[in-house]
């Protein structure tokens, strides 16, 4: 099996806390360069993490021969211009969500050859968690799942962080609201045809900080989500279905150092099991499956057009929160 040699664009806190990490538990993969605006930056990020080699720009990386794919955890704005350069570069992309601002900043990517592949970072499609969420109501375990809700929340009010940053893509809709809209997609198997949602903007950084949703997946289900940049931390996903539930007990920011559990009930509120799935961490799940991916030992299930139709899901709630009315996805 060929190790995939990854080159990491930028020392973003998610990617130095959480997906290199992740990456490096691997024995599939190989983080082979990281890569900063600043060279003394990216030489103390890879002697902390042990990467063989350091590179002052982007671009430097980019040019390196021995680099097959790239993570891209960049400010939203630079997702897309990086992502762009990375592919002319002829390396494979994994970017992290959103992909883009706007849905039309997203087809931009479609000019990317089909030999390289390009795909946004959920890492929650590859959790084990969510693939056992995923079988059970597939098999028909809680019968038919007719709404899906989510609660994901944190606090940060801080000027510097990007994500109260209006101007490059911050706010709470384009950071976590894109979570409940994957995860439902994902075990709905379907794709939204309207939605609507109320927004509450924070009066000095303009971002969207608080966001509740509702979205329409037709034949009887819906999505109803609320996210928050300024609320106390909090996660949870309940699936609901027609002869049980599932609980999702950490949904996005699974622990990588214990087991995930979900919690299954039946029809009695009073009886029900929490299942410990084994320890993993996701992101390095997440990087493995990508591997494959370019290995061609699996299909490319999550590509650039699976990205734009997240995006488009996403324009639609933030124009369906100032209109005050459905809109159509």
């Amino acid at each position: 099996m060929k190790k995939i040699r990854w080159g990491i664009i930028s020392t973003a806190n998610i990617g130095v806390a959480k997906v290199i990490p992740g990456m490096l538990k691997s024995s599939e993969l190989e983080v082979a360069a990281i890569s900063s605006r600043k060279l003394s930056t990216a030489k103390t990020w890879a002697a902390k993490l042990g990467i063989p080699k350091a590179y002052g720009s982007y671009e430097e990386m980019l040019a390196d021969p021995d680099i097959d794919a790239v993570y891209n955890p960049l400010p939203n704005h630079l997702h897309v211009p990086l992502t762009l350069a990375a592919a002319k570069a002829g390396k494979h992309v994994l970017c992290e969500k959103p992909i883009a601002i706007t849905a039309k900043e997203a087809t931009k990517l479609r000019k990317i050859p089909k030999k390289i592949i390009v795909a946004e970072a959920f890492m929650v499609r590859h959790a084990l968690q969510w693939l056992e969420a995923r079988r059970r109501v597939k098999a028909g375990e809680i019968g038919e799942v007719r709404a899906i809700q989510v609660m994901f929340s944190y606090f940060n009010r801080d000027a510097a962080n990007v994500r109260n940053m209006a101007d490059i893509g911050g706010g709470g809709l384009l950071d976590i609201g894109c979570y409940p809209i994957t995860v439902s997609r994902y075990i709905f198997g379907a794709e939204p045809t309207r939605v609507a949602a109320t927004i509450d903007y924070d009066p000095k950084f303009k971002t969207d900080r608080l966001v509740g949703g509702l979205a329409d997946f037709g034949k009887g289900r819906h999505l109803s989500f609320t996210v928050s940049t300024q609320l106390a931390p909090f996660q949870r996903v309940q699936i609901m279905g027609t002869k049980g539930r599932i609980e999702v007990e950490i949904p996005f920011n699974a622990p990588p150092d214990k087991p995930n559990r979900i919690f299954v009930q039946g029809m009695d509120m009073n009886v029900g099991e929490w299942v410990s799935l084994p320890v993993t961490d996701q992101y390095m799940l997440e990087a493995e499956a990508f591997g494959r991916v370019i290995r061609k030992e699996e299909k490319h299930v999550w590509g650039i057009e699976d990205a734009i139709q997240s995006m488009k899901i996403i324009d639609a709630f933030f124009k369906a929160g100032k209109t005050g009315k459905w809109e159509k996805v």
